[in-house]
């Protein structure tokens, strides 16, 4: 067991855990942060997608020694009163069926969205490939993008 010290969401956090526990057992498991999915194990669906230092990666294949001092960001780090634009076009346009992947899709989508605030579809392919649905709902997640750029775009 090591000590690491990590920032998530915003929050210093400690730890005691093996070197090559994943992150995304630290978040789920020690530090109880449930939103993060485990999906494939393998990096291959995206279902546990975090920020780290603003890009998106794939938790389950992330050492909790290679974190370092970056910053973690998860899906609890979105309001939980949906007011996000992402969150306000997911609900609005019906994106989730299952859900299962939705935690993975948003956090994704929002790092493309916080870099490419008017992303074109072929950006939108590209930052969000990787990232699977069982229930194909990804011309849904498509819109619900497009809407939270716009929505962006308004705010300004």
């Amino acid at each position: 067991m090591m000590k690491y010290s990590l920032v998530v969401n915003g929050e210093p956090r400690a730890v005691d855990v093996p070197e090559r526990m994943p992150l995304l057992w630290v978040l789920r498991d020690v530090l109880d942060l449930k939103g993060t999915k485990f999906g494939c194990g393998v990096a291959q669906c995206g279902a546990c997608t975090v920020l780290i230092d603003g890009q998106p990666m794939r938790s389950c294949i992330v050492d909790i020694s290679s974190v370092g001092t970056a910053a973690v960001t998860t899906i609890e780090s979105l309001p939980r009163d949906g007011s996000h634009p992402l969150q306000r076009a997911w609900m609005e346009l019906d994106v989730p069926q299952c859900g299962y992947c939705q935690a993975g899709q948003l956090m994704a989508a929002s790092a493309l969205l916080k870099e490419t605030p008017n992303p074109t579809d072929a950006q939108i392919d590209a930052a969000m490939e990787g990232n699977f649905c069982r229930c194909g709902t990804y011309i849904r997640i498509k819109q619900a993008i497009k809407a939270a750029a716009a929505a962006g775009r308004r705010a300004e």
